[in-house]
Formats: structure tokens, C-alpha cells, sequence
């Protein structure tokens, strides 16, 4: 078997039914049989092998399907019990959306390119991918090629140092996608689009994190376009919720409230998962309490709005000259 949510990340699921698209399968000449059986998250699959179980020296355990997206894992373990909320998934790349009772479907999340990807317990995330913290780590990579070994501290202190609003990127541009220079291809960005071209490491690295801030900007905006609800605060998981500099940025961008923490939001949400699956805990919502209840987080208000309108108006229209 297959499980739901890693299988609606192919595309050759019907959003609706939930099952196999017949007419995708049949317009790529894709044979049905091919595709194993969809399973819920939460599925109990069978019993670890006799095998395996004296391999691991453990006792009898049963397989359980949980969320095979990661992300989906992590969005069950955000700390919002009871409560519409909207997540950022922050880390090598972001995922940034909200979880629906059913898939949205017409024309606008289309012409936004939002996507409906299943989630555990019926559920859909509805989601926009976007290029995360890999420009920073891109251009980490290139400093230590240069013989500057930063840790990510470093960065975030260098850039607290930097002047503020100085230039800006789209972090989505298809310049910023492929490995490489990336402090180069930033200082080309700001060039060609008669900015101030950034010269010191700081100056770069402010550029990357007030950008992405704004680019949660744009991400807000269009989810809350297509759902009509107006989400009050952000929830931050996985390593970018450890970047107090950055959550700082995105509340005080976004103008909302964010909620950084748990960083281990999909190993959370597995284990979270396996226990609802077993009884363990009753449901996702006393999930979610337990969570909230059991680790630190930390919480930002947005700060200078006044100034982070005008930055976003600028970055409107330097993306339109890129």
C-alpha cells in the first residue's frame, strides 16, 4: 500500500475522490495496476517480520502508515489545538500554508500556483512551496570556499549589523535555484534590477532574510485570498524556528503574530501519529495540546509596519523589473 499523503504529491491523484485519477492515468498511458492501494495516515499495515523483530532484538510491533510527506507529519504537530492556523514549515526550502476540510479547487489557487496535498485524518494542506533558508545556506558555502568560516549565528549577527532594507531579491527567481556563488548571483539580482548592489557579507545576508519575510508576505496574502479567513498568527516549524531573526522578520513583514517551535515538528508529528493510531492519545487535538504544553516557544509581535509597507511596495516593484 501506498499512503494518502505522499501519494497526492504525485499528481495522479484525484483531489476529490481521494483514489487514482483514471483520466490522468489514462492520458499518460499509465496502467492502474501498476499503483498499489491508497491507505489513510494512521493505517495499522501488519506486524513487523519474526525476521527483523530478532535482526532488532525487539519485540512483535505493528507497521503503522503515517504521514509519508514530511511535511504533513510536521503540519500534525503544530501547536494549535482547536484553532485554524497557518504554518511555516522552514528549512532547506519552506513550505508555507494552512490545513482545509477540503481541497480548493477553482481558478485562483491554480493561477497562484497553491497546491491541495493530502494530510492525516482526512484533512488538506493547502500549500505554496518556496525557496527557504538554502540562499543562505548557499552562500555560507561559498564564504567557507573563501576561507570565512560563519557559523549561522555568525550570519544571523552580521546581518542584525547590516543597514535595514538596503535591497532585496525575489527568493524564488530561477537564478537562485541551481548551487553555485550565490553572493554573486544576489549582487547580479540587485544590479540588474538598479538597486544598490550589496558589498559586505551582512548587507547580503539582510538582503536574503528581510526577502524571504516579504515573500511569506506575498504567500499570506494568497492564502488567505482563496480560504477568506484571516489567520492571526504563524506557526514557524523545523530549523527556521530556531532563527530568532528571521521569525522576528517575517511577524514584523507579515504583521501577525508568530509562534516559533517545535523545531523536530515531523519526527513529532510520526510519533504523534503512531500514538493517536494506538489509542494512546485520543485525538489530534489533545495531540496538538500536549505538544504546546511541552516545549518551549517562543513567541513574536510584529514591530514597524508603517516601514515594512513601503519595503514591500519597493520589493512589488523591483520583482517586476527582474
Amino acid at each position: 500500500k501506498t499512503e494518502y499523503s505522499i501519494a497526492s504529491t504525485t499528481q495522479l491523484v484525484d483531489a476529490t475522490t481521494r483514489a487514482w485519477s483514471p483520466e490522468i492515468l489514462e492520458a499518460f498511458g499509465l496502467p492502474g495496476r501498476l499503483l498499489p492501494e491508497i491507505a489513510a495516515s494512521g493505517t495499522v499495515l501488519g506486524q513487523l517480520s519474526p525476521g527483523l523483530c530478532q535482526e532488532l532484538e525487539c519485540a512483535p510491533v505493528k507497521v503503522i502508515a503515517v504521514a509519508g510527506h514530511d511535511t504533513q507529519c510536521a503540519v500534525v504537530s503544530i501547536p494549535a489545538p482547536h484553532e485554524r492556523f497557518l504554518f511555516v514549515s522552514s528549512g532547506t526550502w519552506t513550505l508555507f500554508g494552512t490545513e482545509t476540510d477540503s481541497p480548493l479547487l477553482d481558478e485562483r489557487p491554480c493561477a497562484l500556483n497553491v497546491t491541495n496535498e493530502g494530510g492525516y485524518g482526512g484533512k488538506v494542506t493547502f500549500l505554496k512551496n518556496i525557496v527557504g533558508l538554502w540562499l543562505i545556506q548557499e552562500c555560507r558555502r561559498q564564504w567557507a570556499r573563501e576561507g570565512k568560516n560563519y557559523s549561522f549565528t555568525d550570519l544571523t549577527n552580521l546581518a542584525r549589523g547590516a543597514e535595514d532594507m538596503h535591497c532585496f531579491i525575489d527568493p524564488d527567481d530561477p537564478d537562485f535555484v541551481a548551487p553555485g556563488n550565490m553572493p554573486r548571483k544576489i549582487r547580479a539580482y540587485c544590479r540588474r534590477t538598479g538597486q544598490v548592489v550589496p558589498n559586505t557579507d551582512g548587507e547580503i545576508a539582510r538582503c536574503v532574510y528581510e526577502s524571504l519575510a516579504l515573500k511569506y508576505r506575498v504567500a499570506l496574502g494568497e492564502i488567505e485570498a482563496c480560504t477568506g479567513i484571516r489567520y492571526p498568527r504563524l506557526h514557524v516549524v523545523g530549523g527556521g524556528a530556531l532563527d530568532s531573526f528571521l521569525c522576528q522578520l517575517t511577524a514584523s513583514a507579515c504583521g501577525r503574530q508568530v509562534v516559533a517551535g517545535p523545531i523536530e515538528a515531523t519526527v513529532l508529528g510520526n510519533v504523534i501519529v503512531q500514538m493517536v493510531t494506538l489509542g494512546v492519545m485520543s485525538d489530534i487535538d489533545s495531540a496538538r495540546r500536549v505538544i504546546a504544553e511541552s516545549y518551549p516557544l517562543a513567541t513574536y509581535e510584529p514591530e514597524d509596519g508603517s516601514e515594512w509597507d513601503l519595503a514591500y511596495e519597493r520589493w512589488r516593484k523591483i520583482r517586476e523589473t527582474a
